[in-house]
């Protein structure tokens, strides 16, 4: 059987991630099993892959975590490993609920020692109140996100230059560590934004009022739209970001043509995954990963004619030819180890990479 006369389904998966050094081992998966082996094969290949890219604000959230246990006298002992972005929400909100939990205001003449238990309560027991309110005021209003502009209530200080060109100055949260300056562009796409103008020395000079990367008709215009995410596949509508395909930081213009609808997880992707995005026309979008394949996405509504004769058309342009015998497959019912495939087309592309002269390799 030639190459051509391979399965077109089985085509079009292996193609999305068939590159030289792992064409042949998918091709053979695709003459001696079936589409439902390439497709599996290939979601497995795509996970391994994404998980040897993940950068460190990747890794962060990967690595987040909650553990909790009683202790012995019955006290709540909770443990969590938060990325920087969702600790420092964490840290705010704590922060707004010490601020409504008012002190007691405890006179020196009424003020109890110690020894009475009467002290004021420390900072600490007072965090451990707040977030007991915040347990609370969930349990009351349920999960509610916050519009647009108030989104991220935490404060990230970045040098004009550093946010636009990503080089080296200020990218940091407020009395936290720093980010990545395309976490804080990711940030920055629907946010309150504050512009401080400084001297050489630090001083302000002047400051400038809080705007609105998103305004609120635009934000209602923009989830009628898109209706949730817009990433190939994602079905989440809620908690979702409106993000600029040219960024404003870049000089991109906020108008509905230049955002999407993206849910936190692509939104991530996106940004810190090499995402590239694609205006097709003013409702499709086109997402483009690192490594050139693209999924396109137009806005939710009347599904568009599919022209087979385009489709045989672009048949004869790949040379490839759709017989009789075309879904004939050389599988005998044997169990597909996938595992083992796996490691074999990452073996490949690890090879083909260390091969690749230093000066040429990134």
């Amino acid at each position: 059987m030639s190459r051509g006369e391979v399965s077109y389904s089985k085509v079009r998966a292996m193609t999305r991630v068939a590159t030289a050094e792992t064409e042949d081992y998918l091709l053979s998966i695709a003459l001696h099993g079936t589409a439902h082996h390439v497709e599996r094969l290939v979601q497995h290949f795509r996970r391994a892959q994404e998980a040897e890219e993940l950068s460190r604000e990747a890794r962060q959230h990967a690595g987040r975590s909650l553990h909790y246990h009683f202790d012995d006298d019955g006290s709540l002992i909770v443990k969590a490993r938060l990325p920087a972005e969702a600790g420092a929400l964490l840290i705010k909100a704590l922060e707004a609920g010490v601020d409504a939990i008012s002190a007691p205001d405890v006179s020196a003449e009424t003020s109890c020692t110690d020894e009475c238990g009467d002290a004021p309560p420390s900072y600490p027991a007072r965090r451990a109140d707040a977030l007991a309110v915040l347990a609370e005021s969930f349990l009351k209003h349920g999960a509610q996100t916050l519009s647009g502009g108030e989104r991220h209530q935490i404060v990230v200080h970045v040098d004009a230059e550093t946010l636009r060109d990503s080089t080296a100055g200020r990218c940091e949260i407020e009395h936290g560590p720093s980010l990545p300056a395309e976490t804080v562009r990711r940030l920055g796409c629907d946010c309150s934004v504050v512009i401080l103008v400084e001297n050489a020395e630090g001083e302000p000079l002047s400051v400038g009022r809080k705007t609105r990367s998103i305004p609120p008709a635009l934000g209602r215009a923009l989830r009628s739209r898109d209706q949730g995410c817009r990433f190939p596949g994602c079905t989440h509508t809620r908690y979702v970001d409106a993000h600029h395909v040219r960024h404003w930081a870049h000089g991109g213009e906020t108008k509905p043509s230049n955002l999407v609808s993206l849910c936190h997880f692509h939104h991530r992707l996106v940004h810190e995954g090499g995402i590239h995005i694609e205006v097709v026309d003013k409702n499709s979008f086109r997402f483009v990963r690192p490594d050139g394949r693209s999924f396109d996405s137009t806005a939710p509504g009347p599904a568009r004619p599919f022209d087979w004769g385009d489709l045989a058309e672009q048949h004869r342009d790949d040379g490839i030819r759709i017989t009789q015998s075309t879904a004939v497959t050389r599988w005998r019912w044997e169990r597909m180890d996938y595992s083992l495939a796996t490691e074999v087309l990452l073996a490949k592309t690890h090879r083909a990479r260390a091969d690749v002269p230093a000066e040429t390799s990134h």
